[in-house]
């Protein structure tokens, strides 16, 4: 792949001829020597560009290797550590394509390389708010038609086998999240502090699919629809949390920090109120 210019004339030239010469016939100043692509600034111009020699990668790279790419550039070209934001808008159009195995496969078959397809990666996208709100839309339990009453042995079951584990979960999210910021907050840069900080946002991940999972295997009885609906609330502001989080982990952007935060300051705070509530319930 050539490397990346902005379609510029050389320094020191209106127009340079084969002789070297300016279109006024002065010697034409030589262009500054670049030892590596990926310190001139794409351009944001065009077609859909070629999004692989913005990253640096091959087609054939995979998904991972495309993730890890990405944000090493977003690191060394982010506006915080002096960089150009011509890059960074680059990078999340390149990341925005080809992070998407769907995307990815038709943008490589408008390029002739007929590669693909490709499994999605993990995570959420840049922009994609409210993906796990949009989720959640169809992870509401409903009771069947006809249904009875709910006994109180029915409650306690839930509580029991679903609500207990569920906020078990919760708290390993929510309770290790400062002690994980603050080990970040030494230097965000450092790739071995926030490689520990995307691996507490992996294993939350992973606590929240199955706080989901647990939550969609009974619904809540009728007696206490109300304490469920809340239970319900808290389990999605902390599934938004943690996306907003991973984001930040991929592009520096300090408002999905700042947002992800303030999520899970709010996520503890309901999870309080339910550990109260259950304890007023009368079984």
């Amino acid at each position: 792949m050539g490397a990346l210019t902005l379609g510029m004339r050389p320094w020191g030239c209106s127009l340079q001829r084969a002789d070297g010469l300016a279109d006024d016939g002065a010697p034409c100043a030589p262009a500054p020597l670049v030892a590596d692509r990926r310190d001139v600034a794409p351009s944001t111009e065009g077609p859909a560009g070629d999004h692989y020699a913005v990253l640096g990668v091959d087609p054939s790279a995979s998904t991972s290797e495309i993730k890890a790419a990405y944000r090493a550039l977003v690191k060394r070209h982010h506006p915080d550590a002096g960089g150009d934001a011509r890059w960074i808008l680059a990078l999340n159009a390149a990341w925005e394509e080809l992070r998407d195995g769907d995307r990815r496969h038709r943008y490589d078959l408008r390029l002739g390389l007929g590669t693909g397809p490709y499994p999605q990666a993990s995570g959420p996208a840049r922009g994609s708010g409210g993906t796990a709100a949009a989720a959640r839309g169809a992870a509401k339990p409903r009771a069947a038609k006809g249904a009875v009453a709910v006994s109180g042995e029915a409650l306690r079951a839930w509580l029991v086998g679903v609500y207990a584990p569920l906020d078990r979960l919760l708290g390993q999210v929510i309770n290790p999240f400062p002690a994980a910021l603050k080990a970040l907050s030494a230097d965000p840069y450092d790739d071995e502090l926030m490689e520990a900080f995307c691996t507490y946002l992996e294993q939350s991940r992973q606590r929240v699919t199955r706080a989901e999972t647990l939550y969609r295997s009974l619904a809540c009885p009728e007696a206490a629809r109300g304490f469920g609906l809340s239970v319900y609330h808290c389990l999605g502001q902390v599934q938004d949390a943690v996306a907003e989080l991973e984001r930040y982990t991929l592009g520096y952007v300090d408002s999905y920090l700042h947002d992800g935060r303030e999520m899970l300051r709010e996520a503890r705070r309901r999870r309080q109120r339910l550990q109260e509530e259950r304890r007023r319930l009368e079984l």
